[in-house]
């Protein structure tokens, strides 16, 4: 494990150098939402509700909503005369009997290691609360913000547990209308609790749920039915812009030589481009037909250069006696091509 936090637990004019672990961790399945063509990850961009632009992070500040739905914009300076602290104590308020705290209150675990020249006074707290049969409400300040929480001993280990203030409780605005319990009926019910009577033991339950989560995506790993993505999934917004922008050249670069575009990528291109792309595309198709023919030819005029010196003569004794009518058609010929 890893520290998350360093200071000291002062009760009186003790003081115990600790360091703080987060003390649970989350094994719940989570899933990615993807495409479910491809596996690509779905991503969501961050879109200004008013005028519907994309709004970078560096435009992005910390709004409070009041009640009429109004909101109120807070900027560094507002943010900078908040009360915060950065304090590295855990000071202890007092000690309280441990079935005055109400477990709805609990919050986050942490676990609490002495540094090695605290390991006694971190003993001496441990010993106390144990044979009081207390626990120590304690202010300690986390990410420059204070909060509550209690001290209280787990398997040899004192547990720092947060809590959450008074008004986050809610109070049930509902009633519950039971009617009247017969004493039969609670003859029963008792009689159930006394059957279904035993010890907690943790280690008796399973999140069923998780294993067989797991156990379907072993067998499809195992069946080969796994889709692997072609970019990276670790990508960021302006990536993905990048991305886009590079999709449109490509299809572009496709329509101008002939080539079949898909309609997604069609459609991307703006709309100048669209009406216009296909003349283009046959005229550059139709051009680099001919630039083939050209280079056959030229080919072929080499390869005949290269032959003997016979063949030369020969070639030039039949040209001399071709008719005077040829003559004129290479003139014009030779116009048409300049």
């Amino acid at each position: 494990m890893r520290a998350i936090w360093k200071g000291s637990v002062s009760f009186g004019l003790v003081s115990v150098p600790v360091k703080l672990y987060s003390a649970t961790e989350s094994h719940d399945v989570s899933f990615r939402q993807v495409h479910a063509t491809d596996g690509g990850r779905i991503r969501y961009q961050r879109v200004c509700s008013i005028d519907g632009e994309e709004v970078p992070y560096s435009d992005i500040a910390k709004g409070f909503e009041t009640e009429d739905g109004e909101m109120v914009i807070l900027d560094e300076d507002d943010l900078a005369n908040l009360p915060v602290t950065s304090s590295r104590e855990i000071a202890v308020e007092k000690f309280v009997p441990s079935d005055q705290i109400d477990p709805m209150l609990f919050e986050k675990s942490y676990y609490l290691e002495p540094e090695s020249s605290g390991a006694k006074p971190y003993a001496l707290l441990r010993q106390a609360l144990v044979e009081a049969d207390r626990m120590a409400v304690v202010t300690i300040a986390i990410r420059q913000r204070t909060t509550i929480a209690v001290l209280r001993v787990r398997e040899d280990v004192i547990v720092l547990q947060t809590m959450m203030w008074p008004d986050e409780i809610r109070t049930p605005d509902f009633s519950i209308e039971t009617g009247e319990v017969k004493d039969s009926e609670v003859t029963m019910a008792r009689m159930l609790v006394e059957t279904l009577a035993g010890d907690f033991d943790a280690e008796e339950f399973e999140d069923d749920y998780a294993a067989a989560v797991q156990a379907v995506v072993k067998a499809k790993i195992e069946g080969g039915e796994v889709q692997r993505t072609a970019t990276s999934t670790k990508t960021g917004g302006e990536v993905v812009d990048l991305l886009a922008a590079l999709q449109r050249s490509v299809a572009a670069a496709k329509t101008a030589r002939g080539e079949d575009v898909p309609v997604e990528a069609a459609e991307e291109e703006t709309p100048a481009k669209k009406g216009t792309k296909k003349a283009p595309a046959k005229k550059a198709a139709a051009k680099k037909t001919a630039s083939k023919t050209d280079t056959a030819k030229k080919s072929t005029t080499k390869k005949a250069s290269a032959t003997s010196t016979s063949k030369k003569s020969t070639a030039k004794k039949a040209s001399a006696k071709k008719t005077t009518k040829k003559a004129p058609a290479k003139k014009t010929a030779a116009k048409k091509a300049s």
